[in-house]
């Protein structure tokens, strides 16, 4: 594994995307345009890390657990010294979660999220104690700062981004992205609207993101791509 940053874990996300870069449909409907294999290199990359990051939006969208379902992997997980599931992360500025959705009917591993006093008051004893709230006194979650908590105080040393696009967004614009994994799949949506890497295509980000190119295959009609961000 990379040696992570001093002051943060060493930080990798994980996107499909259609030719004319859109990773979900204009309506967010679930990343579904990828093959089986794409969803099996998914959980392998998610096995690698001791964090799991997504924002509230994606959480409720793709009604994800943020699990690891085969057993092999949680196995190879033990055997690297880590846990069997990785500690899972959610951002929201809003604090509007639903807390029927499927990830907190899980209790593998801590949830820890991390909102702001805009939180509804009926919604913060709504959890269960295995989700740990931080609720910031900001009108938004300071994502450096948070990274520097799970590092020093819950020894995360590898954190893995599944989305959405603005979160990955806040994280290159503070400069927190090490690595970035890209499954190119063979469509086309054409829509204005629709999701990019960096959420809906609007403004430039204060600075251009640099990368090189540390792996690359092609099965099928996919191109699995690894890059590494330059800093």
């Amino acid at each position: 594994m990379p040696r992570p940053p001093k002051n943060r874990p060493w930080v990798s996300a994980n996107f499909a995307i259609t030719w004319d870069g859109r990773i979900s449909t204009r309506s967010r409907t679930p990343s579904d345009f990828s093959s089986p294999l794409d969803k099996r290199r998914f959980l392998e990359i998610r096995a690698l890390a001791d964090a799991i990051l997504v924002g509230a939006a994606t959480a409720t969208a793709d009604r994800m657990t943020m699990g690891l379902p085969d057993l092999r992997l949680r196995e190879a997980r033990r055997e690297r010294g880590q846990s069997p599931y990785p500690l899972r992360v959610i951002i929201t500025n809003s604090g509007r979660l639903d807390p029927d959705l499927p990830l907190f009917s899980k209790r593998f591993s801590p949830i820890h999220i991390y909102s702001t006093r805009r939180m509804p008051a009926r919604l913060r004893e709504s959890f269960g104690s295995h989700v740990h709230l931080h609720l910031a006194s900001k009108n938004g979650v300071d994502l450096p700062g948070v990274l520097q908590q799970l590092r020093h105080e819950h020894g995360i040393r590898r954190l893995h981004c599944e989305g959405g696009g603005r979160v990955l967004r806040s994280l290159l614009e503070a400069d927190c992205v090490d690595e970035i994994y890209l499954t190119l799949c063979p469509r086309v949506f054409g829509s204005l609207t629709a999701a990019t890497l960096t959420g809906t295509a609007r403004d430039f980000l204060p600075h251009s993101v640099h990368c090189t190119l540390a792996g690359m295959e092609t099965i099928g009609d996919e191109c699995f791509l690894r890059y590494r961000v330059i800093h």
